[in-house]
């Protein structure tokens, strides 16, 4: 199905039934691609919280729940169950806004306890996917970081973030973000089937070098690594991103929780069939002979011969190419500014 990650639903693990999307149809033969629902999602709260010791931050926002870019492996794709919907093409194109996200993020920062922390704008869902591109609710979300001088963390596939240039410019004059991009394949193609929406690996590497050339901390973070399919791509994403001016890097092995495991499966042997066995037997080596392990200590990296290999390939390319850590933010220019003044069209 063009444009889309997973072409179907699978049943939800929380509801005994099983309900097929059979799709508009023009007539018998011709099946109309299924359009994007935007719902509103009327949340209260704007902060979500992380405890994972493999996780590098404590605090998240997500403007959306749900994501368009259609990357069949997102392990973030099970969470669209708990609202009765599959983690199939219901996450791609059933997408939960909170139009209300901006206002609630100054009213955490007003309050008399805040403690200021850096805050990752994504964690689950990217907040550069395509609608982004019309409900501007990142746009909005990293204004009022700036306002506050809040330290931010952005995570994204989409080269959209260079809109947010002048934004980003400004927290970077406080040492308050890091940009980081996250690249599986160099491989346009593959790109294509696996993350059918995301922005193409060129189109992501140039971003790199504007952000960069603007003096923006940016890194890239080589994700997810699949073994037999991308590992050998490592040093070249790496070679690459640094060559467009990335300054810090990171990986993350593949992760298939729940039902995300027979979503990828099923599209291994759609689209590689000649490979599927020995990328699933890979995987499975680096889980203690099962798809998904859920163990924090080995959940990003995996373990046994082959997670050794990526990470000694990993940290060997990093090393002679000059990747640095990434910057520790800055909390000591945060700010609560005096109230900003009403115009005409505020009073309604």
């Amino acid at each position: 199905m063009k444009g889309r990650g997973v072409p179907y639903n699978p049943p939800n693990r929380f509801d005994p039934r099983d309900v097929e999307y059979d799709g508009e149809w023009l007539d018998e033969e011709t099946p109309v691609l299924p359009r994007t629902q935007f719902l509103a999602d009327t949340a209260r709260s704007i902060f979500s919280h992380n405890e994972s010791p493999d996780v590098g931050f404590d605090t998240s926002i997500n403007p959306y729940r749900g994501c368009e870019h259609g990357c069949v492996y997102c392990y973030a794709r099970p969470t669209h169950e708990y609202f009765g919907l599959s983690a199939g093409l219901d996450f791609e194109r059933v997408i939960f806004v909170k139009h209300q996200a901006p206002e609630l993020l100054e009213k955490e920062f007003r309050k008399p306890g805040y403690t200021p922390r850096p805050i990752a704008l994504s964690g689950n869902t990217d907040p550069y996917q395509p609608v982004e591109r019309q409900l501007r609710l990142t746009r909005r979300l990293l204004e009022v970081m700036s306002r506050y001088r809040n330290p931010v963390i952005i995570v994204t596939k989409n080269a959209r973030v260079t809109r947010d240039l002048d934004l980003l410019t400004e927290l970077a004059r406080w040492n308050a973000v890091r940009v980081v991009f996250s690249l599986t394949t160099l491989d346009a193609d593959l790109c294509g089937k696996l993350e059918p929406r995301t922005s193409r690996p060129a189109l992501r590497l140039a971003a790199i070098s504007r952000l960069a050339e603007a003096g923006i901390p940016v890194g890239v973070l080589v994700a997810p690594v699949i073994p037999g399919l991308t590992d050998h791509e490592i040093p070249a994403i790496l070679d690459a991103a640094r060559s467009a001016g990335a300054r810090f890097a990171s990986y993350i092995v593949l992760r298939l929780p729940y039902g995300v495991k027979d979503m990828f499966a099923n599209w291994l042997r759609t689209h590689y069939p000649d490979r599927a066995e020995k990328v699933l037997n890979r995987i499975k080596a680096m889980r203690g002979g099962k798809l998904y392990d859920v163990d924090f200590a080995q959940r990003h990296s995996g373990s046994g011969p082959f997670a050794h290999q990526i990470k000694t390939l990993f940290e060997a390319t990093a090393r002679r190419l000059g990747y640095t850590e990434p910057p520790v933010l800055s909390t000591e220019h945060f700010r609560v500014p005096g109230p900003r003044q009403l115009s005409l069209f505020d009073l309604d």
